[in-house]
């Protein structure tokens, strides 16, 4: 699958037909829809009590998310459902007991001012998984969890905050926890299901505080998709000193050690994900061209990867790199 990512203004009504036709006149076959997006917001009217209780589905992108998937389908596009999860001000402000709390029992913030949902909550588990067994019902071929992860700068936000962890669950051993409660509620669906991690959990040896551990993943989701955005890697990454303006030297690397920890656990009888990476094609510390997108993309052919997802969060994309 080669998709790029729509947020709820493309998939209405006036817009969706325009990224149809995009994606069939270039090599791409796949769409990564927002279902429910990096506000907590639902992209369509649920049925889901909690949604209709808290008003989450509320002024939907789209009346019928049917009729939706069925266009795409139409037009021969894999539809992959979009999830936000533990990234969720939505319910942490309508369910303050749902909330990360600090330790004086205030609602806690990150640097950007946003509340997420305690992961550690079994109740925000069942919500998401609610919310992936209707998209499965409305047609999608896959379920993508996002910001499947505690919130970054970990060491400080420890400082700050009282996880509700009764089993005394580490970070890594409660999303590997969450990864299961979905994987056995959604049996008896006809989905996939996959997980958008940091990119750097394909080289990173430990968590990194947020929860990630490649080796607690990929056994558990049919994809996984690093987040291999060559701008947001640290001076110095793999020996580079200018990241960003090394896109096939990072994207290469990267996927040369997610590929080593998938034989790994093959070697000692693990079912894994197929690896299929996140590509940027947006502008951060310098403006990237459709040689900066083919470069990344070269680079995941060269490791026999030919599966890929293209990131720019307004989606306004550079087709030229995909014709």
């Amino acid at each position: 699958m080669k998709g790029i990512y729509l947020n709820r203004t493309s998939i209405t009504e006036e817009n969706v037909q325009k990224y149809i036709d995009l994606i069939k006149n270039t090599n791409l076959n796949a769409a990564v829809i927002d279902v429910k997006d990096d506000y907590g917001k639902l992209t369509y009217d649920s049925n889901i009590e909690l949604a209709n209780q808290i008003g989450s589905d509320a002024g939907p992108a789209t009346k019928d998310l049917n009729k939706l998937i069925q266009q795409f389908k139409d037009a021969g596009i894999y539809t992959i459902a979009r999830i936000v999860v533990f990234k969720d001000p939505y319910l942490a402000d309508k369910k303050n007991d749902y909330a990360i709390k600090r330790k004086n029992g205030a609602v806690w913030l990150d640097a950007a001012g946003t509340k997420w949902v305690d992961p550690y909550k079994e109740e925000v588990w069942g919500y998401i998984t609610s919310i992936a067994q209707e998209a499965s019902d409305s047609g999608f071929d896959e379920i993508q969890y996002d910001y499947i992860r505690f919130p970054e700068r970990a060491k400080q936000v420890d400082q700050e905050v009282t996880f509700d962890n009764p089993k005394n669950l580490t970070k890594a051993d409660n999303i590997l926890a969450f990864l299961k409660y979905s994987e056995n509620h959604l049996r008896n669906y006809p989905v996939y299901v996959s997980a958008d991690v940091f990119g750097l959990v394909t080289t990173a040896s430990d968590d990194m505080g947020i929860g990630q551990v490649w080796e607690n993943i990929s056994p558990h989701v049919d994809y996984i998709s690093p987040m291999t955005y060559p701008s947001h890697y640290a001076p110095g990454s793999y020996g580079v000193p200018n990241p960003d303006r090394a896109p096939y030297e990072i994207m290469n690397r990267a996927m040369k050690d997610a590929k080593d920890r998938n034989g790994k656990l093959e070697e000692k009888g693990e079912d894994v994900a197929s690896i299929r990476p996140w590509v940027q094609d947006f502008d951060y510390l310098s403006a990237y061209s459709a040689d900066d997108i083919r470069k990344q993309i070269q680079a995941l052919n060269d490791q026999g990867i030919s599966q890929y997802l293209i990131w720019n969060a307004g989606n306004v994309y550079t087709v030229e790199a995909y014709k």
